[in-house]
C-alpha cells in the first residue's frame, strides 16, 4: 500500500503534511509514504519529527525550518525543488501554517512556480470542535490572542455577540489570565470548552460556564500544562432575533402554500405583532430566493 502511495508523489513539489497532535498512531499512511519517498523533510524541530520518523523506521534527511529561519530557508527550498527534489514540510504537531510556520514558505514556493500540495490529517482546531459538543454550523478560528491584556480583552469584546463558535489557542502560562478575561468581558455564564492535550494521556475536554471553568482550572494546576484550545460557544440569540426567526419561518410556510405575498405578510403580522411593511419586504425577499432556485 505504501509503495502505491509513494508512486503517486510528484518530484519538484512541496508537500505540506499534517502530523499527530500527540498520539503517534494518528499518522496517516499517505504521510508515511511521503516521508519515505521524500529527499528532505522540513521540520519545525528536527528532534520532535525525528522521533516520529524513527517510530516508523524512516531515515529521510531532516532539515530545520522554523519561524525564525523560514524566510531565509525559502530560497534554498526553491533551489532544491528546481533540482527535482521531493520535499515534505511538517510542524511539530498538527497542520503547518495553522498557528505554526508554513504559510510564508508555501507562498514563496508557489510564487516561484512550483506546486504545493497538502497531505491532510490531524488539526487541533477540528479535533477540539469534534469532541466538544458545541452545536453550531459555523465557527471562527482566531489562533493565539495577544499576550497583552488590553489587546486580548479588545479581541474578546469584538466577538462578544458572535453567533458562531470561536476557537482560540492559548499558552499554558497565560491560560488563567485568558479565562479570567473571558469571564470579565463575556460574562460568567458564557459557555466555554477547554480542550487540552488532545489525543494524549492526560487529555481534558471540559465544557462549562466561563466562571465555573475558571474555578476548575484554578483548582487543578495540571490544567495549565500542555497544548490548549478554547472554544467560545455562540452568543445566545436576543428576543428580537428569536422573533425574526419565527416570523421568517411562518412566512416560508405560508408562501410554500402559494399564498400571495401581501396576504402572507398580513397573516404573520396579526400572529406575531411584527411590522407589516417589514414582513412584506421579507416575504418578497423569500419569494425572490425561491424563484431563483427554481
Amino acid at each position: 500500500m505504501l509503495d502505491d502511495a509513494k508512486a503517486s508523489f510528484r518530484r519538484g513539489t512541496l508537500y505540506v503534511a499534517a502530523t499527530p497532535l500527540g498520539n503517534l498512531a494518528d499518522i496517516t499512511l499517505r504521510v508515511l509514504a511521503a516521508f519515505d519517498a521524500a529527499d528532505i523533510v522540513l521540520a519545525e524541530d528536527t528532534r520532535v519529527t525525528g522521533q516520529l520518523l524513527t517510530r516508523y523506521g524512516i531515515r529521510t534527511q531532516l532539515v530545520s525550518v522554523r519561524e525564525h529561519n523560514e524566510r531565509g530557508m525559502a530560497d534554498k527550498v526553491v533551489g532544491w525543488l528546481a533540482e527535482g527534489k521531493l520535499i515534505v514540510q511538517v510542524s511539530d504537531a498538527g497542520t503547518p501554517a495553522v498557528s505554526d510556520p508554513g504559510a510564508r514558505l508555501a507562498r514563496t514556493v508557489r510564487d516561484a512556480g512550483y506546486a504545493v500540495s497538502p497531505l491532510p490529517g490531524p488539526s487541533a482546531v477540528v479535533a477540539a470542535l469534534s469532541a466538544s459538543g458545541t452545536q453550531c454550523d459555523r465557527w471562527r478560528f482566531l489562533g493565539f490572542l495577544s499576550p497583552k491584556r488590553k489587546a486580548r480583552c479588545d479581541a474578546i469584546a469584538a466577538i462578544a455577540d458572535c453567533r458562531d463558535a470561536v476557537v482560540i489557542y492559548e499558552a499554558p502560562h497565560r491560560l488563567i489570565e485568558c479565562v479570567t478575561d473571558l469571564v470579565d468581558v463575556l460574562g460568567a455564564g458564557r459557555v466555554i470548552v477547554l480542550a487540552r492535550e488532545l489525543t494524549k494521556t492526560f487529555e481534558t475536554i471540559q465544557r462549562l460556564p466561563a466562571a465555573e471553568l475558571a474555578a476548575f482550572i484554578a483548582a487543578d494546576p495540571n490544567q495549565c500544562r500542555g497544548e490548549i484550545a478554547l472554544i467560545i460557544e455562540p452568543a445566545a440569540a436576543s428576543e428580537d432575533e428569536d422573533d425574526d426567526t419565527e416570523s421568517r419561518r411562518l412566512l416560508e410556510i405560508l408562501l410554500d402554500e402559494k399564498l400571495p405575498v401581501k396576504q402572507a405578510s398580513q397573516i404573520v403580522s396579526r400572529m406575531t405583532g411584527a411590522n407589516r411593511k417589514a414582513l412584506y419586504e421579507l416575504a418578497l425577499s423569500i419569494r425572490a430566493q425561491d424563484d431563483d432556485q427554481d
